[in-house]
């Protein structure tokens, strides 16, 4: 085995962390990038090794200096709001950098970069959840408060009918025994989410062939187009969920469009991405986009929360229960909606096979 190859194992460890790192040795030549930097700088790690720091990143303001004197006082540095324009690239990446003196073979400097953005969009997805879950642990409680009295209400009701003879009266009888029923229906959806997961490896195209037809049939209307990437491997997951996720999410965009619009259902596959605090090496990416009119500002920061509906007569908890099946596959969903073109984001982890 090589000198290289030897290294490669030693520092593979890397590959794990959701953070971009860089080694470098006394002369600042790159001597591994882990999974994290390829994916934020656009680069390949075996192409860069063995080349200047500056050809990797440019010349950040204010880097520089703080590498020379990590170097030469064996110190830390943290700098905050680095800008840098990778050589060839045109856009600007926006990060937080830790520079760690380090002892091991061929290396002197740890380099750990961590995109804004992703740091805000990690933050903001934590609080989310937090407030989706505590949402969701309030209706369930109402659920269960609701459902036992539904029971005697409906048992009462049965019995009142058994004693009246007038038939004008046995229809607000039967009015209080259908909107009882309605109602159990109602909590039992809300409690849905607790079902115990089947998981199994299945094809993702499948799930989406099956609701595509189920959609087709129900909207006659609605053109859905099917933008796929064969080339996905399966994931693992509950079939029955999956489809009932991914139904929900579309049939709420046949709706938006009034039934006579267009739906693109687009998998791709996405590389390097958090979800649920976890790195994952490959995921699954579902979009889908229709040309409805788009959600109203005033409630879309609480489109996946329990009740909450942008249509007149919706019980809001399609979405709801979409993003709780969602959460037990340990993905993600989130949603960016302009008048004209919504778009659900659905983010799935495939595992990696050993």
């Amino acid at each position: 085995m090589t000198q290289d190859a030897t290294r490669n194992n030693q520092f593979a460890g890397l590959d794990l962390l959701s953070t971009a790192v860089v080694l470098v040795d006394e002369k600042l030549i790159v001597r591994y990038l882990n999974a994290g930097s390829e994916n934020l700088f656009g680069v390949s790690a075996r192409r860069h090794a063995g080349r200047s720091l500056g050809a990797l990143l440019g010349e950040p303001p204010g880097l520089a200096p703080a590498l020379y004197n990590a170097l030469n006082n064996n110190w830390s540095y943290t700098g905050k709001d680095l800008r840098i324009v990778p050589p060839g690239r045109e856009c600007t990446i926006e990060v937080d950098c830790t520079v760690s003196p380090v002892e091991a073979p061929g290396v002197r400097l740890l380099l750990e970069f961590r995109p804004i953005e992703a740091q805000l969009r990690v933050t903001r997805e934590e609080v989310l959840l937090q407030q989706q879950q505590a949402n969701r642990e309030l209706i369930r409680n109402l659920a269960h408060e609701i459902k036992n009295p539904l029971g005697g209400i409906r048992g009462s009701a049965q019995l009142l009918e058994g004693e009246l003879d007038d038939p004008q009266l046995k229809e607000y009888t039967q009015v209080i025994i259908a909107e009882a029923d309605r109602l159990q229906a109602l909590m039992k959806r809300l409690l849905g989410t607790h079902a115990v997961m089947r998981p199994a490896p299945l094809n993702f195209h499948d799930v989406l062939e099956r609701v595509r037809r189920l959609i087709l049939a129900e909207f006659p209307g609605v053109i859905v187009r099917r933008d796929y990437d064969t080339s996905l491997p399966d994931l693992t997951g509950d079939r029955e969920q999956l489809i009932q996720t991914v139904l929900n999410i579309v049939r709420n965009a046949a709706q938006a469009v009034e039934g006579e619009g267009e739906i693109i259902l687009r998998t791709r596959a996405a590389r390097q991405v958090t979800l649920a605090k976890r790195r994952h090496k490959l995921a699954l990416e579902l979009q889908v986009i229709d040309n409805g009119p788009g959600i109203p500002e005033e409630i879309r920061d609480q489109i996946f929360y329990p009740l909450v509906s942008g249509r007149d007569g919706g019980s809001g908890l399609g979405l709801s229960l979409a993003q709780g099946f969602v959460e037990q596959h340990h993905g993600m969903i989130e949603v960016d909606s302009v008048p004209g073109r919504t778009c659900f984001t659905l983010l799935l982890p495939i595992a990696d096979r050993q």
